[in-house]
């Protein structure tokens, strides 16, 4: 791989590695240093680019395109002396063997993401638009083909020059379409599944057509060497669909869950994708075809698969695949492109690609009674271009069906359909309003009174890790069941990384339209998913699965908009720190903390944080075992009335011990020497302290009959130490509620620096290293629109510096 044939020129063979500068010897004449420096030119230029482009929402592979054709011979390339210096003829051989290795195994990956089983599901409507967004273009690109020989690519094989025209024109990239949706967070909806459904098929389908269009496209031998390849690709991909979906079940049942994968395994697999490669490459179709083959055969049941994913993907989509741009970016010469007419014929083609697209899927849309705007951004969707595209150009030019003003011609169409993609998208289509502030009543449970519509929760959650403590609190918070239902809206936040396997949460998120509930027999291999179908079976609890998948920083949006959707009345979240083994707690991610602090900002009801100490235990306990006790820390101000409120509707439970403290200044010694002298405005105090007068008066009324398992204390205290005393009496209990900001003259003793501003000052005294306890603790803020200041700068508060894990 290292030295590469004479190319046509005549060049000397080029060594692999130099013997060094001092030896007088220059790097760049050997193969070894100069790919390395190709590389690395490839890596930092897409990622800058990748970076620029990324506040216009666009995907990586505009930048890695965009970066190819600037490295290539359209502009850097203008300079001689760079071209022949970085990228001499000599070199290309080692730079297309190196790229096509890399696309070979990211073909591998794109197979591997591509579930068979959710194809054969594919809803009838989805199929119309796959084909209707396939024909139609395909025609359209037959009917440019002949305009295109007509005028600048005369002299070319008609055949296939046809074939790879209309393949050209019909392709939409399933990967590329994955990343636009979840970037506008449009996966979970209507239009997210309906395309995504329509551009599986469609990736399928071109797939075919590209083998038919390679096939075609020999070198002009007769007819029966096509047919001849062709017979014997479909008997390639027949004894595949035998012999691979048994040999990988096999593995994979020796590849447990959780367990490490065997490196046996994972090398037998690798080289099977490179001898199935090596089969399609001599049969005549391409290497790519047996490495996708193999990918899309194996079964995605277990954990074999994923762990495949995350083995080979890093250095494949991260290291080798930008090469594959630059490799086709050197062929690409926009220069060619001269005089009115080609630019006229440029206008034609991207025009004709764009109408056949949006047209034909659009029209189907409407003929299966979907709205014109979501027809429309559907059209839109399916109009993305992007790897699979610049792999089909490649794949022509190297056969000699493309010439180079085509192939520039349809380099700069990929690109500039996929470039619109988003924009367009973002301009027509505004997914359906939540509903009216008259619907949405119930914020809070504080004052929600004796109604008797259900109570809606949405419970949100990283991983495994914190479902356990999440059950066993949606247990408590289902009080008796006898005036209302209890509805759950977990959903689990799924960060959408730059990784190409993204789409493998695409696919979570499709399943069903119940994203992360599986209705097949596998559902067993997903932990999550059991623990939630258990829980709801066992209680009269009902669970609504979602998954919200999205960058880190835009996670709280997703919280937000799906409280307010399902009209949940409170948010629990769970907290950026988790419990080390020897009791102290540890930073998670500290991204977690961002979104925390933004949807207790933006929520349209009330938050709960919940920091988990293992409430309940490790796992979820029967309703007649459950015996805990629950300590509400009351200081006054309407989160602390939020707190009560939880408080009390867990007592109702039969397992459930409660515990009211109320903590009250002892003004006899309020004003010792040392003590701190507290200045509040009087009428606010009164005003304040005579609404927690009523809720506890209230509270008392409504529980005086539960006195063996409700009581109320209520604690005077002096200044700090006495009042962190006082709540470490406490320690025993399993879990704590607290107000996020609570009010009243006690509180100002805690108000001093606290590691996290957002979880307020008793949350803090709560969670600091000092204060020794087992129990979980639950921060409530109630709704309040808008947040008092004093509430916001918590928030904002340490946001930048704060980011360090002291505890």
């Amino acid at each position: 791989m290292a030295s590469s044939h004479a190319t046509p020129d005549c060049a000397p063979l080029m060594k692999a590695t130099s013997h060094g500068v001092f030896q007088g010897d220059s790097p760049l004449h050997y193969a070894l240093p100069l790919v390395i420096l190709q590389m690395c030119l490839v890596l930092v230029l897409t990622r800058v680019l990748a970076y620029l482009l990324k506040p216009l929402r666009q995907p990586r592979v505009v930048a890695e395109i965009v970066g190819g054709v600037l490295l290539g011979p359209s502009a850097l390339g203008r300079n001689k002396a760079y071209l022949h210096t970085v990228f001499p003829p000599r070199s290309i051989t080692v730079l297309d063997t190196l790229a096509n290795i890399g696309l070979l195994f990211f073909l591998f990956l794109v197979g591997l993401e591509l579930d068979l089983n959710s194809l054969r599901r594919t809803g009838k409507k989805a199929l119309c638009i796959a084909m209707a967004g396939i024909s139609l273009p395909f025609i359209l690109g037959i009917g440019v083909s002949f305009i295109l020989i007509g005028t600048i690519s005369g002299g070319v094989d008609e055949g296939p020059f046809i074939v790879f025209m209309g393949v050209a024109m019909s392709i939409t990239a399933f990967p590329v379409l994955a990343r636009i949706l979840a970037e506008l967070k449009l996966l979970t909806t209507d239009v997210g599944k309906m395309a995504m459904s329509a551009a599986a098929v469609n990736d399928v389908v071109a797939w075919i057509l590209l083998a038919l269009a390679v096939a075609l496209s020999g070198t002009g031998r007769s007819p029966l060497v096509a047919l001849w390849v062709f017979l014997c690709a479909s008997g390639f991909v027949i004894m595949c669909s035998f012999l691979v979906p048994r040999v990988f079940k096999w593995m994979s049942q020796r590849c447990p869950n959780g367990e490490p994968v065997d490196e046996l395994y994972v090398c037998m697999t690798l080289g099977g994708v490179l001898a199935a490669s090596f089969v399609t490459d001599t049969i005549g179709i391409h290497a790519l075809f047996g490495a996708f083959v193999v990918g899309v055969l194996i079964p995605k049941e277990g954990a074999f698969a994923g762990a495949l994913v995350e083995k080979v993907e890093d250095l494949v989509s991260g290291l080798f695949l930008p090469l594959y741009f630059v490799s086709s970016g050197l062929k690409t010469n926009v220069a060619s492109i001269k005089g009115a007419r080609s630019w006229g014929l440029l206008f034609l083609v991207i025009f004709t690609a764009c109408f056949g697209k949006i047209a034909g899927s659009v029209g189907v849309c409407l003929v299966c009674k979907i709205p014109f705007m979501e027809a429309l951004a559907i059209g839109l969707l399916m109009n993305t271009k992007g790897l699979v595209e610049i792999i089909v150009l490649n794949i022509g030019k190297d056969r000699g069906v493309l010439n180079d003003e085509t192939f520039a011609i349809l380099v700069l169409m990929a690109l500039l359909t996929t470039f619109i993609t988003t924009p367009l998208v973002v301009a027509v289509y505004k997914p359906a309003k939540t509903p009216s502030n008259s619907e949405y009543k119930h914020r809070a449970l504080d004052r929600r009174g004796s109604s008797t519509s259900a109570f809606r929760m949405l419970v949100c959650f990283h991983n495994v890790r914190n479902i356990p403590t999440m059950i066993n609190l949606i247990e408590v918070l289902r009080g008796t069941g006898k005036r209302e239902v209890l509805l759950v809206h977990a959903m689990h936040l799924m960060e959408l990384s730059e990784r190409s396997s993204a789409i493998l949460m695409v696919h979570k998120a499709r399943k069903n339209g119940l994203p992360f509930w599986k209705k097949d027999t596998h559902s067993g291999s997903d932990q999550i998913v059991v623990a939630f179908e258990a829980f709801q079976q066992l209680s009269r609890v009902t669970i609504w699965p979602t998954t919200a998948i999205s960058a880190v920083s835009s996670m709280h949006e997703d919280i937000c908009s799906g409280a307010e959707s399902n009209r949940a009345a409170m948010i629990i979240l769970p907290f950026h720190k988790h419990l080390r083994l020897d009791g102290q707690l540890e930073t998670t991610r500290a991204e977690y903390r961002h979104v925390n602090r933004k949807v207790l900002e933006y929520a349209p009801c009330s938050v709960g944080i919940l920091v988990d100490r293992g409430f309940g235990g490790t796992s979820h306990i029967a309703a007649s075992n459950v015996n805990s006790l629950v300590t509400v820390l009351f200081f006054g101000g309407h989160d602390d009335h939020e707190a009560l409120a939880y408080g009390a509707r867990m007592a109702e439970h039969p397992g459930i011990n409660l515990i009211v403290a109320r903590f009250l200044l002892n003004t006899s010694r309020a004003s010792t020497p040392g003590s701190v002298t507290i200045d509040i405005k009087e009428s606010t105090t009164t005003e304040t302290q005579s609404a927690d007068n009523d809720i506890i008066n209230e509270f008392k009324k409504r529980f005086e009959t539960k006195s063996n398992t409700v009581k109320y204390e209520e604690r005077a205290v002096s200044d700090a130490s006495e009042t962190a005393d006082s709540i470490r009496e406490y320690g025993r209990s399993n879990l704590f509620l607290v107000g996020r900001m609570p009010e009243g003259e006690v509180v100002e003793f805690l108000k001093k620096n606290s590691e996290c501003p957002e979880m307020g000052p008793v949350g803090n005294l709560l969670i600091s290293p000092s204060f020794t306890t087992a129990a979980s603790v639950l921060v409530v803020q109630k709704y309040h629109a808008p947040l008092s200041l004093h509430s916001l700068a918590s928030l904002k508060e340490d946001e930048t510096t704060d980011w360090v894990d002291t505890g």
